[in-house]
């Protein structure tokens, strides 16, 4: 996984086994500014499951802001908006799952 940062965005990206389908890739915001992708081939039993936890520096990521794509040729892309220094946020902090 790759992982980008500007002064606006952090952006993750990773291109994907192809018998890994869309349906197949999970990401979820975790508690404490995190973020986990999985992604698992169910039916496969060798090179079929990848996973990443992305922490983030405290306050930095505005995890509602997180927004996935998933490419025909298997690029998956994962954007999060940063935080102006000082900005709060209006969300609760919780779970959210995001399956494609």
């Amino acid at each position: 996984m790759v992982i980008q940062s500007t002064l606006s965005t952090h952006s993750l990206s990773v291109v994907l086994p192809r018998a890994i389908q869309s349906e197949m890739v999970t990401v979820s915001v975790k508690k404490g500014d995190k973020l986990n992708i999985v992604a698992d081939a169910w039916h496969m039993e060798n090179d079929c499951h990848y996973e990443w936890l992305v922490h983030f520096a405290p306050g930095d990521a505005d995890m509602p802001s997180v927004r996935a794509r998933f490419a025909p040729d298997g690029k998956l892309t994962i954007t999060v908006q940063r935080r102006i220094p000082g900005q709060t946020s209006g969300y609760i902090r919780g779970p959210l799952g995001t399956r494609f």
